[in-house]
């Protein structure tokens, strides 16, 4: 056989191989869509790790109050990101810039006839050139909207309503407590730099939402500007995610830590908490600490019992440990004031807040220990962190 036959035969089976190759697609066969984006699985900037589990969700001590409000039952969780650390005043303060300056660029915008509108309420391509700071301005009032129940343009939020979901109620520090001068932190605790590292309060339940949706639109704007695929949005966390996070892997334990004490064997504090009656500095701080303040739990989350209570996705109910689903449970009270027709246009739901505060006594620091807030209530004691589901991996022991 010659060579010129040799490599002629070569050439025809290479050219008959890639013509009928599973992986062109053609033939019928079923190879799926070519040119797909590859899943980096992204670590945002400030977020650890909650590998998926299951754990014992509930009370691990005796109902001191016969509340019957958090039974003991097992459930299992999915992986997601989780804020290390409680919002700081300085990263809430990233957000609330960011909302001036779409509000003066919208004026702006619409002076020139720019509308930039978005029929999606979670636009996530919101940011571009042209109109992109009214479209990312919209978006936010939008997401609200449709978060809040409106159902009709007439009873939309106006910009003072929004306003009131952005800027922090730095007037909780006075409200929350008779006969107390905390003058100097309702002046203060916000604006001055003195407590940028301290975590944000004074924010209400629909505000620490619309800071969540947001970061959502500043984080996928990079993502997409790199032709990334984007990540899901942030949000706050269920109350099953808090918890199981907060444990840091521990089973049947009141704290994040192995031990049923709030201080170590020297005598220090553990986290920040009232310890007795009227003793508010034997913890070192009379009121909140830096987010970043004592030591993390093994997950690597700091403060997640004290300093701030946090805010919780879910509605609170006393019973909905009874029927909550046993994978990935959430609850929701589907009822909502403004379509009603109340007075009360805000709807003032109850939502779950855990991990006790400043304030509290030991018991709400407890890891399964529950309370709630009005959603629209702002508290000197209250907090947030944002949380991301981990798409791709539903347990350890899948392989990528």
């Amino acid at each position: 056989m010659t060579k010129i036959t040799l490599v002629g035969i070569l050439l025809i089976s290479t050219m008959t191989g890639c013509l009928f190759s599973p992986k062109t697609g053609k033939h019928g066969e079923l190879t799926g869509v070519s040119k797909r984006p590859k899943w980096d699985n992204p670590q945002p900037y400030g977020m650890v790790e909650i590998p998926a589990g299951s754990y014992h969700m509930g009370q691990n001590d005796q109902d001191v109050n016969q509340s019957q409000v958090a039974h003991n039952r097992q459930i299992t969780m999915s992986a997601f990101w989780m804020d290390d650390a409680e919002i700081s005043n300085n990263e809430y303060r990233q957000f609330v810039d960011a909302y001036i300056d779409q509000g003066k660029n919208s004026t702006q915008d619409k002076k020139e006839g720019v509308t930039g509108e978005s029929t999606d309420y979670i636009d996530q391509s919101a940011g571009g050139s042209g109109g992109s700071s009214l479209k990312a301005f919209d978006s936010t009032r939008k997401f609200l909207n449709v978060y809040y129940g409106v159902k009709d343009d007439k009873n939309e939020l106006s910009e003072q309503e929004l306003s009131k979901f952005i800027y922090p109620d730095t007037l909780v520090w006075q409200r929350d407590f008779s006969y107390a001068y905390n003058e100097p932190l309702m002046e203060n605790y916000y604006w001055h730099c003195a407590f940028d590292k301290y975590p944000v309060v004074g924010v209400n339940w629909w505000g620490a939402n619309a800071f969540c949706h947001w970061r959502t639109l500043h984080y996928n704007k990079y993502r997409r500007l790199k032709k990334k695929p984007i990540l899901p949005r942030f949000r706050l966390p269920t109350e099953a995610e808090w918890e199981y996070a907060a444990r840091g892997g521990y089973e049947h334990k009141l704290y994040p830590w192995d031990g049923p004490y709030l201080r170590n064997s020297k005598g220090c504090a553990l986290a920040n908490w009232k310890p007795g009656r009227g003793d508010y500095i034997i913890d070192n701080y009379e009121y909140t600490a830096p987010t970043y303040a004592y030591w993390p739990n093994d997950y690597g989350l700091y403060n997640m019992p004290g300093n701030v209570a946090e805010w919780c996705e879910d509605d609170f109910q006393e019973t909905a440990f009874a029927y909550a689903h046993d994978l990935n449970p959430v609850f929701y009270y589907k009822y909502n004031a403004r379509a009603n027709g109340e007075k009360d246009k805000y709807q003032s739901r109850r939502k779950v807040i855990r991990g006790g505060s400043w304030k509290d006594i030991g018991y709400f620091l407890s890891v399964g220990t529950r309370t709630y807030e009005f959603a629209d209530t702002c508290k000197s004691f209250v907090g947030f962190r944002s949380v991301v589901s981990i798409l791709g991996r539903s347990g350890p022991a899948q392989r990528d």
